[in-house]
Order: C-alpha cells, then sequence, then structure tokens
C-alpha cells in the first residue's frame, strides 16, 4: 500500500470520477485506474462499483475516513518539515554552562532574538555532562560545554572547539591562600574545598587533576551556582578552583581574591597548564536547520576562537 494509492482513493471518492481524480492528480486515467486496482488487490476488495459514477462499495465507504485521515495527517507532516528546513520553528532550546551563560552568551542572544524574532529562544544552565545527555536525548538543539571526549564522539555530533581557558583559585580576600602570587599545588591540597555537583565538567575535571597528582581532594561541600561558591568560599575556610570566565565578578569583589595557579618541580610535580576546554555542539541534522544555523554562526562571531597554534599549546 503506497500513499499515491491513497490520495488517488480519495480524489475519485471526492470528485466521483476516475477522470476528474486523474486531473486532480495531475497523472493521466490509466495511471489512477492502476493505482485503485493495486490498491484493491492489497485489501482484497473492491472499493468502488464500476459505472458512469464511481460509487464507492461498502468496503470503501469503510475505508475512506481512514484514507482521509492519513492524508491529512500526511499534509500536517510535510508542512511542518517544510516550514522547520525554511526556519520556521517554534522554539530554539540551548543548554550552556554557568560561566558562558553569565559572560559570553548574553550579547549572542540579543542578537538571535533580533534576527528571529518569531522563535522563542530557551536557555537552560546545565553541567556539561548532563548538557550533552539532553543534547544526546534530542530535549535541547545545542549546547555549549567542557569538552567530555566520552560523549561527543559519536558520528552524528558536530563539535566546535571556541577556547580553552585557565583554571584559577578562589580563596576569601583573607585566606592564607591569598598571600600568594600564584598558589602552590603542595599549599593548595591542604585545603578544603567547595566543589561542583555530579553531572558538572568542573567536578571530574578537578578530581582528575588530584588524582594525576596522587593527592586527595577535600571536597567539603558541592553546589551548583557561581553565586554559592562565592558566598561559601567569602566565609573564609573553603576554597575553590574555578575557570577564568567564571571569576568575572568576584575579581570585583574585595572580600574575594582570585589567584592563578603555580608550576613547580617537586612531589607534586605537574607542569602542564591547567585548563579546561570549552566547545559547541550539535547534531549534523539540526546544523541544517537555518535557527539552528544561525545561533551556531553568531556564537562562532562573538566567542573569540583559538588558532591552531593556541590550542596545540594548551
Amino acid at each position: 500500500m503506497r500513499l499515491e494509492q491513497l490520495q488517488a482513493f480519495l480524489a475519485i471518492a471526492d470528485t466521483g470520477s476516475f477522470q476528474q481524480a486523474a486531473r486532480q492528480c495531475g497523472v493521466t486515467q490509466s495511471t489512477i485506474s492502476r493505482q485503485i486496482q493495486a490498491l484493491e488487490a492489497d485489501l482484497g476488495l473492491e472499493l468502488f462499483h464500476r459505472t458512469n459514477h464511481a460509487k464507492l462499495t461498502l468496503g470503501g465507504e469503510r475505508l475512506l475516513p481512514r484514507v482521509r485521515k492519513i492524508c491529512q495527517e500526511w499534509q500536517i507532516a510535510t508542512q511542518e518539515l517544510t516550514d522547520l528546513m525554511a526556519g520556521k520553528q517554534p522554539e530554539l532550546c540551548i543548554a550552556a554552562i554557568h560561566s558562558l551563560c553569565a559572560s559570553y552568551l548574553p550579547p549572542v542572544l540579543q542578537k538571535f532574538c533580533h534576527d528571529y524574532p518569531e522563535v522563542q529562544l530557551r536557555v537552560t544552565s546545565l553541567g556539561s555532562d548532563r548538557a550533552l545527555k539532553v543534547l544526546k536525548d534530542g530535549l535541547v538543539d545545542l549546547a555549549i560545554v567542557m569538552n567530555n571526549r566520552f560523549l561527543t564522539t559519536a558520528r552524528e555530533m558536530v563539535v566546535e572547539v571556541l577556547y580553552d581557558e585557565s583554571i584559577e583559585v578562589l580563596t576569601a580576600a583573607n585566606h592564607p591562600l591569598a598571600q600568594y602570587d600564584r598558589i602552590p599545588w603542595s599549599e593548595l591540597v591542604c585545603y578544603p574545598q567547595v566543589v561542583f555537583k555530579d553531572g558538572y565538567g568542573m567536578q571530574r575535571l578537578v578530581q582528575d587533576k588530584f588524582e594525576r597528582l596522587e593527592a586527595k581532594l577535600i571536597a567539603a561541600l558541592e553546589v551548583n551556582t557561581l553565586d554559592a561558591f562565592r558566598g561559601v568560599v567569602r566565609q573564609g575556610e573553603l576554597i575553590a578552583l574555578l575557570p577564568t570566565s567564571a571569576l568575572v565578578e568576584a575579581r570585583q569583589d574585595p572580600t574575594l581574591a582570585v589567584r592563578p595557579l603555580a608550576n613547580h618541580t617537586g612531589v607534586l610535580a605537574d607542569n602542564a597548564n591547567f585548563t579546561r576546554r570549552v566547545v559547541m555542539v550539535t547534531t549534523q541534522d539540526r546544523l541544517q536547520i537555518p535557527p539552528i544555523k544561525h545561533f551556531w554562526e553568531l556564537v562562532l562571531q562573538n566567542i573569540p576562537i583559538q588558532s591552531e597554534e593556541q590550542r596545540s599549546a594548551s
């Protein structure tokens, strides 16, 4: 059973004539006749009385409302797909890490809303691993996250590296570590930390770093917002390892201190820079949709992308 057979059946039922149905469908009358014969053969019963006026049989009458519904649903489906490829979609859903939402994304969001006023833009702040999962599940159209190669290597994924940024130390202004211009790892590992909850790439990154250093991470508290990090660290005891883009407001706060990490040799030797890589991810099919492609391009235009040399040096 084929769609054109159902469309031919519906055209004959509506016009009462094989000839008029052929004209309506843009085919020859013999083609219409063959389509109905094939449909009747599949169903095992006649659908029309062959008279001067094509009249439905009892079987044809029973089939008519079902076929009409199928053809209407097909018409709606094809129109929705046409609208989708033309950029007419009701909403665009983005998942992004917290620091990006607070720093780089606002001008991108404003420009997109100006360019696509009819598309409802929905932005959700999520941890990187959670954001990549909801992208994979089809709940968002695009994710801007800390890279996780285990979640971004599927064939359908499109990944664009945006930038690498340093991880720095956030402390209270009167914390002992604030006296350093660059905080040694040997000193940092002695203090309890406030960390991101599970599902956040930073939590995984920090934990992996401590494991490579063969040091114990003293995770005293888990939070999931930058405001919470600043509020907890401001109390004086706990410290936090956070990316540079997450520390913009903290640098302006006299009760807090932001310090880079020192690279050194010794028991806790680790001469490589401690950084995170931020990427933009979607799927190949989504990148063909005009609003999604436009948002992708706006991000590339507004967030400085590192050169290949810079990426290699990171």
